[in-house]
């Protein structure tokens, strides 16, 4: 097995391509690769979430077409199309779906192939979007950032615009800004955190018992000690719906601003940030689903503490000629 210098030592090759033990790019570099492999774990998960048999069953082909209710004709008519594709040919496509999404994952974890899986990963995403969840009830008003909104599986498509692994030419005061740069990164930040406050403020997310309905209706099939958790937590809203959905808006508001802030109210902003996707991801997604089987994906909550953490604020930023040139002979 060849070796290749590293800062500090020799490491073996391997290692080099899936990215682990880098260190003489820097700390801004550790953080976007350790960053892209969390994204390929995630990955992996919805792959192996989509082997489920759950999803070897007619029911995986109406929940692909209960996303067309409400939605424009334009929109709906493909959805639906789309499931009965599905449910016609289920166990050849619903095993290349997962396969994909495997694929995805271990494309982004190798490193010499982590452009070409993350671009893929894109152009999935953009047509899970659609197909598989309506645009995430943007256009049909059953949006909501309990429930996932803007759709979770478009937040795979903005994690992998901004963990592209290229620099600008210019250092970057958080990984998200090295490919895009700074003022795209902090405008895409502010439009999905913005779009959440919105969501949050739709009359049908502010309507009585909206808020403690969603977090009720997720408890089936769940363990004893998660349903009792959503219970009490439903049991705590109940009455307070607008009052959430008016606080919910208002942590968005301050979190959309943290890429704007100085650096310690924005890594106050981005903690909170964290804690909110965190809370969200157990209450009303119940950990998306996932122990209570038929869940494609983890949910938005994961996916949105990654993304903050690709927005805190770095002291030690690596000049991108040298990230570049150690990502080069790490390949």
């Amino acid at each position: 097995m060849s070796d290749i210098a590293a800062a500090g030592g020799v490491r073996p090759a391997w290692r080099g391509r899936l990215g682990i033990g880098t260190q003489a790019a820097g700390t801004a570099m550790d953080t976007r690769r350790a960053l892209q492999l969390g994204l390929a774990g995630i990955w992996m998960l919805d792959g192996v979430l989509q082997y489920q048999s759950f999803m070897y069953s007619k029911a995986f082909a109406q929940m692909l077409a209960g996303t067309a209710d409400g939605n424009p004709y334009v929109i709906a008519r493909p959805i639906t199309w789309d499931a009965t594709l599905v449910e016609h040919h289920l166990a050849l496509l619903n095993t290349i779906f997962a396969t994909i999404q495997l694929l995805l994952g271990l494309g982004i974890a190798f490193r010499p192939t982590v452009r070409a899986a993350l671009a893929a990963s894109i152009a999935w995403s953009l047509g899970v979007w659609w197909f598989g969840e309506g645009l995430g009830g943007v256009l049909n008003g059953g949006a909501s950032p309990l429930n996932g909104a803007p759709g979770a599986v478009i937040l795979y498509a903005l994690l992998a615009v901004l963990l592209w692994p290229s620099d600008r030419g210019t250092p970057a005061p958080f990984t998200a800004a090295r490919a895009v740069g700074v003022p795209v990164a902090r405008a895409l930040w502010l439009v999905l955190w913005l779009s959440e406050a919105w969501f949050a403020l739709t009359p049908a997310n502010r309507a009585p018992q909206a808020v403690s309905g969603m977090i009720s209706g997720m408890d089936g099939g769940q363990p004893g000690w998660l349903a009792a958790i959503l219970r009490g937590a439903a049991s705590l809203v109940t009455g307070q719906d607008l009052a959430a959905s008016i606080a919910l808006a208002v942590a968005f508001v301050v979190i959309a601003a943290a890429v704007y802030l100085p650096e310690r109210a924005a890594k106050a902003a981005l903690v909170l940030a964290i804690v909110v996707s965190v809370v969200i991801w157990v209450i009303p997604q119940g950990l998306g689903g996932i122990l209570a089987g038929g869940a494609t994906d983890p949910n938005s909550g994961p996916l949105l503490v990654l993304l903050a953490l690709a927005y805190w604020p770095s002291r030690t930023v690596t000049a991108p000629a040298v990230a570049a040139a150690a990502e080069r002979s790490a390949a």
